[in-house]
């Protein structure tokens, strides 16, 4: 054998294969322990690059594939005198993930936890947060960690519904019949909902499924008297409720939500949980950035720290400005980036310091967090901007506190939220409400300080708001606060 291996375009696309069917990343760590390599050199390999031959077995061994089918073929026939057949690429059931790649990181506390709950009597998991917080990725994650042991290493039974998608119906039993049509068991010929209920219901009882519902928060409805947290369609409720109410359950299933479930039935809590779902911390910010590629000076981290804190470790606002520095034209100069954009972060940073001066409300900041570049507004402001239109036109109190209340730089007694909602004449009952479908929304954050319970807004929420209650105050003809 060769001192150094590498591998083919044909035998790449098999270990990708074998590798997504095991569910790893292209240089996940399970994989580098398995093959007693280092990241480096998975992706040395993966650029199709020599690596040391008995490196480049362990590598294809650890996704259980024959080193001999990926090998390049003059390597291989430089070393063994007989000629070697194209790799045949099985057909086999691999995890296609959506948000859950080779820019991952942290959060290994939280997904063993999980993971671990998950094994034990959580039968439905509830992911909630703010848009683009990582709750897809982090279901995706734990399908990852799921994989080999609950799914018995078979991706056929991960069952995927994204409720973004407006081509498709939303309805229960238009949902479940895709289901049934992905298990190549049509069932054009149920046509009683109790019947199809029941089926469906058996199915994830009796065969060990991981289901993930991704953007829960669109089939959720109400009213502004009562709340907004109930299905559209009431089977849903009826399908979750089947799931707990059982005896036992071979399945699992993984919500994620802007917007919290409220007809999850609370006398089977003992088999349901939610998971708030926050920013990175500091160390995963500066992982994020480097996983992109990024190699930075000590000046340059301190730049990068400073977009991370203002941006509190929002995974997919740090992943676009990661994109943006990596790629035309600032190719990887922090420096550049910052001297162009920085002043909207100085800008953040300038109001917090002034909130601990005293001056802790101002409806003229000028935050652009949101909106400061083409990427940004692409990614990241339009998704803001749906979960605001969405809040708007569904629960109209809570849009107008969520405006008022972004004035406030700093966490407040919740008194000083209310209060502004004096000046529309609403009852108590009514701002209480609005709070509450707030905090359903997780809209507003409450932290503990000083032994009391203060509520601010995340710094992209309060960019957003603030821009809408500045555009408020000019249609309506209200001064500005």
């Amino acid at each position: 054998m060769a001192a150094t291996l590498k591998a083919s375009l044909k035998g790449l696309e098999l270990i990708d294969r074998a590798r997504r069917h095991k569910g790893w990343l292209k240089s996940s760590d399970d994989w580098c322990q398995a093959a007693s390599t280092s990241r480096a050199t998975l992706k040395r390999f993966w650029r199709g690059l020599p690596v040391r031959a008995q490196t480049f077995v362990a590598v294809c061994e650890a996704v259980g594939t024959n080193w001999e089918e990926v090998v390049e073929m003059p390597e291989l026939n430089a070393t063994l005198d007989r000629p070697i057949e194209p790799p045949v690429v099985p057909d086999i059931a691999v995890a296609d993930f959506f948000a859950y790649d080779e820019a991952w990181v942290g959060r290994e506390g939280l997904v063993k936890d999980l993971t671990q709950q998950l094994h034990q009597s959580c039968r439905l998991l509830v992911l909630l947060g703010i848009t683009g917080i990582g709750k897809t990725a982090l279901a995706e994650r734990l399908a990852a960690a799921l994989h080999d042991d609950w799914m018995e290493r078979d991706w056929s039974r991960l069952v995927r519904e994204n409720l973004e998608n407006e081509r498709q119906a939303s309805d229960f039993a238009s949902v479940v019949s895709r289901w049934w049509q992905s298990w190549r068991q049509p069932i054009d010929d149920c046509k009683d909902p109790e019947e199809l209920l029941q089926r469906t219901v058996n199915r994830f009882l009796e065969r060990p499924y991981l289901l993930i519902v991704d953007s829960l928060e669109l089939i959720l409805t109400g009213n502004e008297e009562e709340g907004w947290s109930d299905f559209q369609d009431p089977w849903w409720a009826r399908f979750f409720e089947g799931i707990l109410a059982a005896e036992s359950c071979q399945s699992r299933i993984l919500l994620t939500s802007q917007d919290f479930p409220g007809q999850l039935p609370s006398r089977y809590a003992n088999f349901w949980q939610c998971q708030f779902v926050s920013g990175l911390n500091r160390e995963e910010q500066l992982a994020l950035f480097q996983n992109t590629g990024l190699k930075v000076s000590r000046q340059e981290q301190t730049y990068l720290e400073r977009i991370g804190t203002a941006y509190e470790g929002h995974p997919l606002a740090l992943r676009v400005i990661a994109g943006e520095i990596t790629n035309a034209p600032f190719l990887g100069n922090v420096v550049a980036y910052w001297k162009k954009y920085g002043r909207e972060i100085e800008e953040v940073e300038n109001a917090i310091a002034e909130a601990k001066t005293g001056a802790m409300a101002s409806a003229n900041d000028r935050w652009q967090l949101h909106q400061c570049t083409r990427d940004l507004r692409r990614k990241v402001r339009d998704r803001l901007e749906r979960t605001f239109a969405r809040l708007e036109r569904e629960a109209h109190h809570a849009y107008l506190l969520l405006c008022e209340a972004s004035v406030y730089r700093c966490p407040v007694p919740e008194g000083f939220w209310l209060s502004h909602l004096e000046d529309w004449d609403f009852d108590e009952f009514e701002r209480q409400l609005a709070l509450e479908t707030l905090r359903d929304r997780y809209l507003v954050e409450e932290i503990v300080d000083d032994d009391r319970i203060l509520l601010r807004q995340h710094n992209l929420v309060r960019s957003v708001a603030l821009k809408h209650l500045q555009q408020f105050d000019l249609d309506d003809g209200e001064p500005s606060r």
